[in-house]
């Protein structure tokens, strides 16, 4: 298997074991061995949950440092939408774009602007009718490589457009190389990021050669030096291209609302994309014509590089909103202009497969499934795995062992000695005498 790049990153010496995040993996990717997390980075798919959980800080995302820009001679800026819900009180995001170049950029395209084109082609998708329906939005890339892994019998559902941000820099840099004459090797597109999903997007695309994005900046890491500039700003330069539809992407439901069909879900948070997930896949769904899934909770302003309350910074959005004009992008007919496709089919990611042919599949999944008769049941992670079954495909696997289960293990040691061996499980699952019980 190639080398996949994540952004999700671990330090394994702030790590402490906790178990909080193998609870959380929609993709179960962690383990815990030897009192820390290991990620299974077949698995990762840099939604960032872990990152968000951990109490201890130990997970993190690997962007692009500001600094980087100085590696080009033109340098542009992609603000996602979310971006402009950070700032308290902010009618007019010329502050935020103007800010951008006061802080080392030469020029601004916001992702709002490939937002609206890629809205409007999606109606025009739509409007058509020749796609397997519920149409799924393919712009959250956690989202995506989730459905890669776990639901591949949904692939042919994904919209094969460009994602907002993909969109963005081809437009961008097609329009600096006009603009300035430059070389496309010269110019330089940097997407500011609210999570690490985007980044691995953009170092490992998966229906492109390449992005043509060039890296990702973490919105975190800029708030605080735009705010220092727009705090000085005198001259607000007038730079934004966009509307209510391309800002409204940055919120759960923005881009459903979007497509102007009459039956559409918005859902968002892991959790719940799951959810809908398995309805789809449960064919519950096929009246529905158009599911927007967003990985994190109320969109990209949840994402995890942000900086703002989740639901503070949708209320900024939906002010902010009042002071844009409808729409500022479109594509000229009715046709969809190729450039905006991908360039190859998604292919599924064969992870979760036990054995490489169907037999010795069917084999170790009997084997996996009379384990799991035999463990409790309890789902309690103590193994270090997130789940009983988890734990069964691990040993089949060859990576655990069945005395990783406390419960086993306590039951074989009981079996060999006449002790008393009660004491070895965890707390809440010991034998305990009641009458030796005080409650304060």
């Amino acid at each position: 298997m190639d080398t996949v790049y994540h952004s999700v990153g671990l330090d394994k010496s702030k790590c402490l074991g906790c178990m909080n995040c193998i609870k959380r993996c929609p993709t179960q990717a962690i383990r815990v061995r030897r009192g820390k997390a290991t990620i299974i980075t077949e698995r990762c798919i840099d939604c960032g949950e872990c990152i968000r959980i951990c109490p201890h800080h130990a997970k993190s995302a690997q962007s692009d440092p500001l600094s980087v820009i100085n590696d080009y001679k033109y340098k542009i800026a992609l603000p996602a939408p979310s971006l402009y819900g950070q700032f308290n009180n902010l009618t007019d995001v010329n502050y935020v774009l103007t800010a951008l170049l006061q802080i080392g950029f030469d020029h601004v395209f916001e992702v709002a602007r490939g937002a609206e084109i890629i809205s409007d082609a999606t109606r025009k998708i739509l409007k058509q009718g020749n796609v397997r329906k519920p149409l799924i939005s393919c712009a959250c890339p956690a989202v995506t490589r989730l459905i890669t892994i776990s639901y591949p019998e949904l692939i042919d559902n994904i919209l094969e457009l460009n994602t907002p941000m993909d969109e963005s820099a081809r437009l961008a840099r097609l329009e600096a190389m006009e603009r300035t004459g430059l070389k496309a090797e010269d110019i330089g597109v940097f997407f500011i990021t609210p999570c690490p999903a985007k980044i691995t997007a953009i170092k490992n695309p998966l229906c492109l050669e390449r992005s043509e994005v060039n890296g990702a900046i973490a919105i975190s890491e800029v708030y605080p030096l735009l705010v220092q500039k727009m705090d000085k700003l005198k001259d607000i330069e007038t730079l934004s291209e966009s509307g209510r539809i391309g800002v409204s992407w940055a919120k759960s439901g923005g881009e459903a609302s979007a497509s102007l069909c009459e039956k559409y879900i918005a859902a968002d948070g892991i959790e719940n994309v799951i959810k809908i997930l398995e309805e789809i896949e449960d064919e519950k769904l096929n009246d529905i014509e158009f599911i927007e899934l967003n990985a994190c909770t109320g969109g990209c302003v949840g994402g995890c590089l942000t900086v703002a309350n989740t639901f503070v910074a949708k209320t900024r959005l939906n002010t902010l909103r009042k002071y844009r004009p409808v729409s500022c992008n479109h594509i000229e007919g009715d046709e969809v202009p190729k450039e905006l496709n991908w360039e190859y089919p998604l292919e599924p990611m064969s992870v979760l497969k036990l054995a490489d042919n169907v037999t010795d599949s069917m084999k170790l999944m009997n084997q996996v499934s009379q384990m799991v008769k035999n463990f409790p049941g309890l789902d309690c992670g103590t193994c270090g795995a997130p789940t009983c079954r988890a734990l069964a495909e691990d040993i089949v696997r060859g990576y655990a062992s069945i005395d990783h289960c406390i419960f086993r293990l306590k039951d074989e040691i009981q079996s060999s000695t006449d002790n008393d061996v009660d004491n070895l499980l965890p707390v809440p699952f010991r034998g305990i005498d009641e009458e030796k019980l005080k409650w304060t």
